[in-house]
């Protein structure tokens, strides 16, 4: 890459981590943030607004302008905002409210959130990856569906058959802004949570795994899950989960897997096996990785605490480490 040109980052993530690995990253001027952001939310307040006046989900947003906003503190606190639970409307945030009425106002999603990113200040880019309605769906192996991700969070168990394939209903088109944004992107990154609620709708959407298979020049990179999550990823190891995300994302695309090879200690793991119903997610065999065209990156990503998660600093490290390669 030049080093005298800013690099183009783009994230196709999930809120959560999305925001952390963007927080981690956005006083580089060297780097052009941008994020793309899953449309298939369902849960609690987002579900409420989005069936009752018809909206995109508004939560998923949220994050993502925090994370890039230059007025970050007080947004984080406006955005986090709920009433008081004796008030009618206590379920919901205030971000979720002034969202519902920024779309009433201006018409739609794409200039709301226009709007409310020039309010907030957002330094780079938030990008919806579609622009139409759509609700994930998944089929078992016994040939079950579960129609939305809340019912698939919710009604999978342990007597539930493995999940055999995802897709969207209706299937909707790729944001002509996301694929624009990916087509200049010198670094694309796929990251971890949960596999089929909140990574694959992303790539579900039509035309954006051509996008990213057209950009030759891009560093495509997967950041592996720490640990798996029970009823949908449950005996999952590294190579599942790269399996996974390649069926929908075609092979021959992802340019670097990253993986943690930190230890979690023992009380953590056992705790999380008891409570959960989780596992480390760990290179096992690493002879399986020889002949394929990514390479495997194992490193320390782990957020040192009583709780597993990823360190975004060190994530952040892994990337610029990536971009010099």
């Amino acid at each position: 890459m030049n080093p005298s040109k800013k690099i183009n980052i783009t994230t196709i993530w999930w809120w959560n981590w999305s925001y952390g690995m963007l927080s981690a990253l956005r006083d580089n001027d060297d780097y052009n943030l941008s994020a793309i952001i899953a449309m298939s939310d369902s849960w609690w307040s987002t579900g409420i607004l989005r069936n009752e006046f018809d909206i995109l989900p508004p939560w998923d947003v949220r994050r993502w302008v925090m994370a890039l906003s230059r007025e970050h503190e007080i947004v984080k606190k406006l955005f986090n905002y709920r009433y008081d639970k004796t008030c009618s409307v206590w379920w919901h945030s205030l971000w979720n409210l002034l969202i519902t009425a920024m779309t009433d106002i201006t018409g739609s999603f794409d200039k709301w959130l226009k709007q409310i990113c020039k309010m907030f200040r957002v330094k780079w880019r938030v990008i919806p990856v579609t622009l139409e309605k759509s609700d994930l769906e998944v089929e078992l192996e016994d040939w079950t569906k579960v129609f939305s991700e809340t019912n698939i969070d919710l009604n999978l168990t342990e007597e539930s058959a493995k999940i055999k394939k995802a897709y969207l209903i209706p299937e909707v088109v790729t944001n002509p802004k996301a694929i624009k944004q990916i087509e200049k992107s010198d670094i694309i990154i796929i990251t971890f949570w949960d596999l089929y609620t909140s990574i694959i709708p992303n790539l579900l959407t039509k035309w954006l795994k051509e996008a990213i298979r057209k950009n030759k020049k891009a560093k495509v990179i997967y950041f592996c899950n720490l640990m798996t999550k029970k009823w949908e990823t449950t005996d999952f190891e590294v190579i599942d989960f790269i399996d996974e995300v390649e069926k929908y994302l075609w092979i021959w695309i992802l340019d670097y897997i990253v993986v943690n090879n930190w230890f979690i200690r023992d009380d953590l793991a056992e705790k999380y096996k008891n409570l959960e119903k989780k596992k480390p997610v760990k290179v096992k065999e690493r002879n399986i990785f020889r002949l394929k065209d990514y390479k495997v990156l194992e490193r320390d990503l782990l957020h040192e605490n009583d709780f597993v998660r990823h360190s975004f600093n060190k994530i952040a490290e892994t990337i610029k480490e990536i971009i010099k390669l």
